[in-house]
């Protein structure tokens, strides 16, 4: 069928009055009238021939009552009466089934011979469109030339014709003739359709208005159709979650349809706090605004349900909120209020918890760590986060404040604001740990600095801050020292401290994946880390991508110079009940730098089957790493895995070649087995590989692997 697109259409947001009676949406139902009494019976008796006179007629009529998904079609209502004229009866209705009596009733099932059945217009004439008959023709089932019929059956039968959708009335007549009785449909076709007038769709596309119409132009507007084409507006605005649809359908003269749209505005957003316990509402800590910049549902727009959703979910991430949900509530005429009912999370509070040193290799209990932490997640009513926290074992101890405000007031961006100030002491075991593996040297850091975070596309975040880093080596004394014992250098400067300002770059990329619940890693400038126990947080599994770099900048003469390109990546994929992890991850540096800041390569998160900076330590690296893990039993997963990484022979530029010092092959692989157990700390991780020297070796972990 050819498109018309050379039509216009008009929407319009402009409140109109309805007409006093408008042709609104209505269902097609049961004729609401039964026969009352039969116009005349056959007379077998009489002198005169008196044929029985079969006169019926249907009437269309419009109700103002709506039900959902119905089609716009309109009920008939089909009624007898005895006629005045000799040859051509009408039936007037009769308004209620109850007056029809049970003979008439029987009388109605009595069927009488038609020997002629035709499609007519409203004054008895042909009709000028012979598309039109046959319509009406085609919708005929019981009405046949030569057949012995019932009122019941011609009143079905007029019902299917309206049923058609193509008429706006229908009106049986039986005419005597010399041949029999002819059975006459007189009806009336809907207009053509030349035009359309939607009023109240101010969110509803113009273009997907047009389309649902365009096909129907210069066409008699046939109702079924037109019910079809409001059903897929409804559909639209369902899919969207919408509160919205079509209220009301009107055909003006000269074709033009009228079409009102109810959309439900948002007319005002209100906060309710509701206590813990009881459920009653409270006065709460945080502040109505904090949680109303948070809603991407403002004032006027159309009621979404999924909009509410995102909405409730999107103050849940906010963590001060133990539950959240959205009660919409009616307000002026078309409008809705939308109340949002929250419960507070206790705001602050103490917290204790242990952990594993990933920087030490020797000793079972050398490498445990307790923590001790206080944090605020509301500070001020306004999702202010303040976090101190004391982590202390054998080796390493970290003292940190930090100091969040995850939207900066008055920043239409989403941009978060990070002050951290950090005093840390970790073990110096992946770059400068001797042959055999002990701990030697431990790298002492004051770090302070701030950071800005914010959105910058649909799963992509950007970072940027400066931070300032006092660093320096000690011996196992505590002593700062500047040499190791193989005379190597220790730190960049040639003092006892390194002075660094770093102004830091990062773009991350999440996409989707399983979510689970894991320990935080903290990682500090350098190559030793810390896995803390005392936070633990709901993460996405499957990280994509992350770019960092790093760049020093040298303010004053003797301040380090130097750029860190850091690169990783991941990608999960489902292999039936099994899932395989393939990972990548890269870096390089680039000019005067401390040799704890160099890359080291080996370990639990690394090269598995090797301790911890084994394989090397240089200013480049690559790791490459493949994983398939199976679930076993319970919340228990196996896995298999394979990892290799190297220092693409940039081992001897680090300052005093560390690694070429402890004998580092620069490159190695391991591969090995192990199982996961889900824990209420997180994945626990154990472990068996073997590299690639034919060393074999026990990794534990806590969290996934990095």
């Amino acid at each position: 069928m050819p498109r018309n697109d050379d039509i216009r259409f008009i929407s319009s947001s402009i409140r109109i009055p309805p007409p006093p009676k408008p042709l609104k949406r209505c269902p097609f139902e049961t004729a609401r009238s039964h026969i009352a009494q039969l116009v005349r019976s056959f007379n077998t008796h009489s002198n005169e021939l008196t044929r029985s006179v079969l006169l019926c007629c249907a009437t269309l009529s419009l109700t103002g009552k709506r039900r959902p998904s119905s089609p716009i079609l309109c009920s008939a209502s089909l009624s007898l009466a005895e006629s005045t004229q000799p040859q051509e009866t009408q039936l007037k209705g009769i308004s209620s089934p109850s007056s029809s009596s049970p003979a008439s009733v029987r009388q109605s099932e009595e069927r009488v011979l038609i020997s002629e059945v035709l499609v007519r217009n409203k004054d008895g004439e042909e009709l000028e469109r012979k598309d039109l008959e046959a319509e009406a023709l085609q919708a005929l089932k019981a009405c046949r030339a030569n057949s012995a019929l019932t009122v019941r059956e011609v009143q079905e039968d007029v019902h299917r014709i309206i049923n058609s959708g193509y008429f706006c009335s229908c009106m049986p007549v039986a005419v005597d003739t010399r041949d029999g009785i002819r059975l006459v449909f007189q009806v009336e076709p809907n207009q053509e359709f030349k035009g359309l007038v939607c009023e109240g769709a101010n969110v509803l596309p113009a273009k997907f208005l047009e389309d649902s119409f365009r096909d129907g132009y210069g066409k008699v507007i046939n109702l079924r159709r037109l019910d079809e084409a409001i059903s897929s507006i409804n559909g639209w605005y369902m899919e969207r979650g919408l509160f919205a649809m079509v209220s009301a359908v009107e055909i003006l003269s000269g074709g033009i349809l009228r079409l009102q749209v109810s959309e439900a505005e948002v007319n005002n957003i209100s906060i309710r706090f509701l206590d813990r316990k009881t459920g009653e509402p409270t006065i709460g800590k945080t502040k109505p605004e904090t949680i109303l910049r948070q809603i991407t549902t403002k004032k006027g727009q159309v009621y979404s349900m999924l909009q509410g959703k995102r909405d409730v979910e999107t103050v849940l991430t906010m963590g001060i909120m133990e539950d959240v949900s959205i009660i919409p509530q009616p307000a002026d005429t078309g409008k809705v209020d939308m109340v949002m009912n929250v419960v507070e999370r206790p705001s602050g509070g103490f917290s204790a918890g242990g952990g594993i040193s990933s920087g030490i290799t020797t000793g079972t209990l050398n490498g445990l760590i307790g923590s001790f932490a206080y944090s605020h997640r509301n500070v001020f009513g306004r999702n202010q986060k303040l976090n101190i926290s004391l982590e202390r074992g054998q080796i390493d101890s970290i003292f940190r404040i930090n100091y969040t405000d995850p939207w900066i007031q008055g920043d239409d961006k989403r941009t978060s604001r990070t002050i951290m100030i950090q005093n840390s002491r970790t073990p110096g075991t992946m770059v400068h740990g001797d042959r055999d593996g002990n701990i030697i040297l431990t790298i002492g850091r004051i770090t302070g600095g701030i950071e800005f975070s914010r959105p910058i596309r649909p799963k992509w975040s950007g970072t940027a801050g400066l931070l300032f880093q006092h660093a320096g080596v000690r011996d196992d004394k505590g002593v700062p020292i500047i040499k190791d014992q193989y005379s190597s250098p220790l730190t960049a400067s040639g003092n006892n401290y390194d002075d660094t300002l770093l102004a830091k770059v990062e773009t991350v990329y999440t996409g989707s994946g399983d979510h689970g619940s894991s320990m935080v890693c903290n990682a500090y400038y350098g190559s030793s880390f810390l896995i803390s126990c005392s936070m633990i947080h709901d993460f996405l599994l499957v990280l994509q991508f992350a770019l960092n770099m790093e760049q020093g900048l040298p303010v004053l003469p003797e301040w380090l110079s130097f750029t860190r390109v850091n690169a990783r990546a991941r990608k999960g994929i489902e292999i039936g009940p099994a899932r395989l992890n393939l990972s990548v991850s890269g870096g390089h540096v680039v000019g005067n730098f401390p040799p704890y800041e160099a890359f080291a390569i080996g370990g639990t998160n690394s090269v598995r089957g090797y301790d911890e900076g084994a394989v090397g330590s240089g200013r480049s690296y690559v790791i490459g790493s493949g994983e398939i893990s199976f679930p076993m039993f319970g919340p228990v997963e196996g896995v298999l895995f394979s990892d290799y990484g190297t220092d693409l022979g940039t081992g001897p530029s680090v300052p005093g070649d560390p690694a070429g010092a402890r004998f580092k092959p620069g490159s190695g692989c391991g591969c090995g087995f192990g199982i996961r157990v889900d824990s209420p700390l997180g994945p626990l991780r154990l472990e068996y590989a073997f590299n690639d020297k034919k060393d074999k070796r026990f990794h534990f972990g806590v969290g996934y692997r990095n």
